[in-house]
């Protein structure tokens, strides 16, 4: 039996993959975004968050047939709207094993990884064996860019892009749109080049930027210092993936 945290578990989302979905958000991100809308999902271990009506904690620890059994228990109600069961965080690949665990407890549920790539070549195969769909952030191509706004390397993430092309399992590349850092056509041309003949990609997402991102930090006892102007208007051009033939929508 193995155990993990979980920050949240959001019952009929319907913006984590087909249908109508439960979305497990599991605590803990490598990565530190500029731009991050979840700060209460970075730290790995539960937190006291203090907001109007008082403090508490944010983060519970499951085993896995306990958050298992949750999931099964809603298997009927997912599976009759053609969803499933999303993990997203955070970064399900910090805890991958337990994921993988609960994963293996389920009932034919369908399986949607959404993640930001950044992690072991291993925990990325072993939690992409078990997915029906993958939704795999790619943010900016540049590497002092990525480096700058993300505190992290993209050279993992990379590699990790290239293995999930060998796996056999259909994925969603997601663009999240940063006024002036990751919408600039040349940043999304790049995008475009680097995933114009990968196998086994539905589409291109590209996601507006999330203006109240800033909103929660208070409450975490974080400080919100974007180092962009996040009232930049933003670049919402589809044409550099079009022009390499590849499917672009606006989530």
């Amino acid at each position: 039996m193995s155990t993990g945290t979980v920050f949240d578990i959001r019952e009929f989302t319907l913006h984590d993959g087909p249908g109508i979905r439960t979305t497990v958000f599991m605590k803990g991100c490598p990565l530190r975004c500029s731009w991050c809308h979840n700060p209460e999902g970075l730290s790995p271990e539960p937190q006291p968050i203090r907001g109007a009506t008082g403090e508490r904690t944010v983060g519970r620890i499951y085993a896995d047939d306990e958050l298992a059994a949750i999931l099964n228990a809603q298997a009927d109600v997912l599976s009759s709207n053609a969803g499933g069961v999303t993990f997203s965080g955070g970064e399900p690949m910090m805890q991958a094993g337990f994921v993988a665990d609960v994963i293996d407890r389920l009932n034919s549920i369908h399986i949607v990884m959404d993640t930001s790539g950044y992690g072991d070549q291993d925990a990325f195969a072993l939690l992409v064996s078990r997915s029906d769909l993958v939704l795999f952030d790619l943010k900016i191509m540049d590497p002092a860019a990525h480096l700058r706004y993300t505190a992290c390397s993209n050279q993992p993430i990379l590699h990790n892009l290239d293995l999930l092309a060998e796996m056999d399992v259909p994925y969603v590349v997601r663009v999240p749109l940063v006024p002036g850092v990751t919408d600039t056509d040349e940043n999304l041309r790049a995008i475009a080049d680097r995933i114009a003949d990968m196998p086994d990609l539905v589409r291109v997402e590209l996601l507006p930027y999330n203006r109240a991102a800033g909103g929660k930090y208070a409450s975490c006892g974080m400080a919100f210092c974007p180092d962009y102007d996040e009232t930049g208007v933003l670049n919402l051009n589809l044409d550099p993936f079009v022009e390499r033939g590849v499917e672009a929508v606006i989530a």
